[in-house]
Order: structure tokens, then sequence, then C-alpha cells
């Protein structure tokens, strides 16, 4: 293998795959190093017993066929990648004793469902969908100053300073409280926060806004053979246009001479050489472990590491047998809040009920799923919670966590399962596997910090502040995924696309596909 290239990418996960199939489709040769042993990030799939679950991907906003984003998904593909709709209904709120609210594209379908179950909240409605709008206006300048010179950033700022401060230097509770005094509509404004994991009580509204007319504005959709199939149909970009993937392969340290850098060492002691090298394993990630000492930037990484992480999970994963349909399955997820409260996570794991959680039924959204004579369907449910729940075990290797670490999963695994019977009681029935996993193997699988699998916290801070664009102030090292932009697969997909132009403009003509 060569250990001069083009460009070095530390991660493949989907932020990026995309900078790294942009690059590559205009000629750069691109090496992808992955310290995990499958490819793609939160984009892979995993298997047991003969049922398979995706990693990251639930359901994907903003890649309508008639949107920028998939005609740029098709131009980064060889083969472009077949997207499902999951269907007019996309999610479903379950908010305490209420009863359960379908949420449905298009924004004027849901619009009028929203002001049929508060029909004395019409203006308000109006209002909010208005803000939905303009804050995510706001929130595409974000985008734009992070990814061009300093000297046109300044003059984005200061053209739309008025929406900046209205919309992205305001917590969601904030603008939704300015708009409403009704708790019941405000809790089910704010009830999908978890797609972004930012609380409505610290997260920028901007942020909210955008991912929420995401799937308003083109429906939401799902890959057909899986989260997998993205990566399939990435990664061969890179390799067909003279590039190279390696999983198993982990970057210790950026190599640095006379203050650039100028590629990256692994564990193993190779070194490898590119005029640009680009991160896709987190911002904090980046500085805490590839920095190498010297470096001459510590006021840039104070700054990062002043914006603290988002929040972590516990998911259980769910096999089920038999007429699924019949016995409640759906397309649509489910937003799941017994106490009444949306704003909430899990703190005291395992001794009480989880406050917040959702559920997905992934394979029945895949056209291409096979369910077999068994009527084979998987699904997850997800319960959002915080680090300190599991930080006693962070240090200690998996092996060696003991009994009083299985004990603690089995009391969540046997807690999540009665509350999934609670609201899906005839699907209870028809589980034949399940098995938790816990914010350490998050942790352990992606590298991010805390199990923070939407990577740092979505605070107005980390809206606005410059310490996140991609061109980094070191030259040769480049920040691309979820936190230079937004946190998801599409928030990647934005931030891989636009970190690629940062190195390569001719990348923005094909911001049409």
């Amino acid at each position: 293998m060569s250990n001069q290239w083009d460009v070095i990418m530390i991660g493949s996960g989907m932020g990026g795959m995309v900078t790294a199939a942009a690059l590559s489709k205009l000629g750069h040769r691109v090496l992808m190093l992955e310290q995990y042993d499958v490819l793609g990030g939160q984009t892979h799939s995993f298997s047991r017993e003969g049922f398979s679950w995706d990693v990251g991907i639930h359901y994907l906003g903003g890649f309508g066929p008639e949107v920028s984003e998939r005609a740029m998904l098709d131009w980064l593909c060889d083969s472009p990648i077949e997207l499902a709709p999951v269907g007019a209904v996309y999610d479903t709120l379950h908010i305490g004793d209420a009863d359960p609210l379908q949420l449905s594209r298009p924004a004027s379908a849901q619009r009028l469902d929203l002001k049929e179950r508060f029909p004395n909240e019409a203006d308000a409605i109006d209002d909010w969908f208005d803000a939905i709008i303009n804050a995510r206006d706001a929130m595409g300048t974000v985008g734009q100053v992070r990814s061009m010179p300093p000297v046109f950033a300044s003059a984005v700022k200061w053209w739309r300073g008025k929406d900046r401060s209205r919309f992205l230097e305001r917590t969601t509770a904030e603008v939704v409280n300015e708009i409403t005094d009704n708790a019941e509509l405000a809790k089910v404004l704010t009830a999908q926060w978890g797609d972004f994991g930012g609380r409505p009580s610290t997260a920028s509204f901007a942020m909210h806004a955008t991912v929420m007319n995401s799937y308003l504005e083109a429906g939401a959709y799902y890959p057909v053979g899986g989260a997998s199939s993205i990566a399939e149909h990435l990664l061969p970009t890179i390799t067909n246009h003279g590039g190279e993937t390696r999983a198993g392969v982990e970057v210790t340290s950026l190599i640095m001479e006379n203050g650039v850098v100028t590629g990256a060492e692994t564990a193993s002691g190779e070194q490898f050489f590119a005029e640009c090298t680009v991160s896709n394993i987190g911002a904090r990630e980046t500085v805490d472990r590839l920095l190498p000492d010297g470096h001459g930037h510590d006021n840039w990484v104070q700054e990062i590491r002043s914006i603290g992480p988002n929040i972590c999970h516990y998911s259980l994963f769910l096999g089920f047998e038999g007429d699924v349909e019949a016995a409640g399955m759906t397309k649509s997820n489910h937003w799941l809040y017994p106490t009444g409260e949306v704003d909430v996570v899990w703190t005291e794991v395992p001794d009480s009920r989880p406050p917040a959680m959702f559920v997905s039924f992934a394979s029945l959204k895949d056209p291409a799923h096979d369910p077999g004579p068994d009527r084979k369907h998987a699904g997850e449910m997800i319960a959002w919670s915080d680090w300190s729940t599991v930080e006693r075990w962070a240090e200690v290797p998996p092996g060696e966590r003991g009994d009083n670490y299985r004990s603690f999963k089995k009391k969540i695994e046997t807690i999540m399962l009665e509350q999934f019977a609670k609201y899906f009681p005839r699907l209870a029935e028809l589980i034949v596997f399940h098995e938790v996993s816990t914010p350490l193997a998050t942790a352990s699988i992606t590298g991010h910090r805390m199990g923070s699998f939407y990577g740092l916290d979505m605070t107005p801070h980390r809206i606005t502040t410059d310490a996140l664009r991609m061109k980094t102030p070191i030259d040769g090292l480049y920040l691309t995924g979820q936190d230079v932009l937004s946190p998801g697969i599409p928030g990647a997909f934005w931030g891989g696309f636009l970190c690629a132009g940062s190195i390569d403009p001719k990348v923005f003509m094909h911001i049409n596909g």
C-alpha cells in the first residue's frame, strides 16, 4: 500500500463517506481508515439469530425524490441508493394519558391535524409553522458560514443577524413558550427532540426546526436493504476512483511538521501522508486523541472542549415471529412519554422506569426484507439517558465488569420489556429474541466520548461557535460529519458535503446533483 495520498479520511461514518466520495468523484485519491472492524459508522447493521438491526438509522428526512439532497446522494454513488417512503404518517406521539397523535406530511396536513386536536390554538400553530421555516433558513447560514472563507462568513452573519439571534441563539423551549402558553401543545411540538438529541430546554431552536421541517417538507424514507446499503453504495465510489478503505485500523496521532498536519499515524506504527487530513471521529475526539503536543492552537481546543456531549441511550433489540402487522406493528415510529413530560431522560437507572422512549420497526419499512416462513421482523426500543448511569464501568474492559454489571443490564432489559408490553401488548407476545445494549457499547463501537452517538450537545453555543468550521485553524486538518453542522445521518451528510467543498470548491457545482 502507498503511504502517500491526496486525502486521508479518519473514520468511515456518513460524513466521512460523503466527503471521501465527493472528492474521489473529482479525482482525489482518498485513503479511509476506520478503527472498528466494519466500515460505515452508524450506517452499519448487525445480526443475531436470523434478525438484523441498524445501529443508527430509523428513518431519514430531507431525501425525497424532488429535493437536492437526493440528487446529491445519487451523484455521490456509482449506483443510486434506493429509498422507500415510510408513508404519510411517520411518527406517533404517546404523551401521558392523552390519545396517541399521528404526525404526518405534508406540513399542511399536520397543521390541520394539530388544529383539530387543539382548536383554540390555531394562531399559535400557524406561528409555529412560520417559525420552523424561518429558523430552518437561519440554520442554513451555519453551513455557509462554516464552509466559506472567514471574510465572507462575517458578511453572512451580519446579513442574517436578526434571524440568527432570534432562532439560533434561543432554545426550543424559549421559542415555543413565546408562541403558546398551552403546555400540552408545547409538549407535542417539542416531543421529537430525540431525533437529534437536543432537549427542548437546552437545544438551539434552529436545529429543532430544521429536523422537523425535513420530514414535513419531503417525508420520511428508509434505505432499501437496510442502513448498510448506504455504505455499500458510497464506499465503492472511493475505491473505484483510486482510493482505498481499511477497517480495523486505529489512528492514534496526527503527524505535524512546522505547524502543518501532513498525515496520520496508526496504532501499529504505520504512517500515511497527504496534503489534506480529514477527521470524521468527532471534534472533541479529534482534539483529545489525535492532536500531538505543541500544536499551538490551545484556544481552539478549549473552545471545542467547552461544548458538552449530547445524550446517550439504552437500546433493546427485539426479534418477532408471527403476524406482526395484525398485532400492531407499524412503519411509523412511536415516541413514548409515560409521565406526560417530554423534556426528560432516564437518570435513575435501573431503579425507575424510563420516562422517554422511542420505538421503531425497521424491517417493516424495508421492501427488501424477507420475513421467511417464520415471518421474522425486527424492532428496537430506545431509552434516552445520561452517561452518569454507566460511568462507574467506563474504564473497566468489557469482559471484566462482573456480576454487578450483568445484573444491571438484566434489570434494564426487564424494565424495557415491561414498558414495551404496556404500549404494544399483542406484539410483546410475538417476541422471540431480545438483547439490551448500554451507552458503553456505543462508546466502544463509535469511539464517541461518553457514549454520545449524536456527538456534541445541540446548544446555541454549539450552533454559533466558529470553532467547528470544516477547515480548522491548523493547516492541513479538516473536520467532517455531524459535529460541524448537525446530528444524525442527514446532518452528517451535509457536513460531509460542505467539508468536501472546503477542500475542493468544485464540489459545490454538484450541490443539486
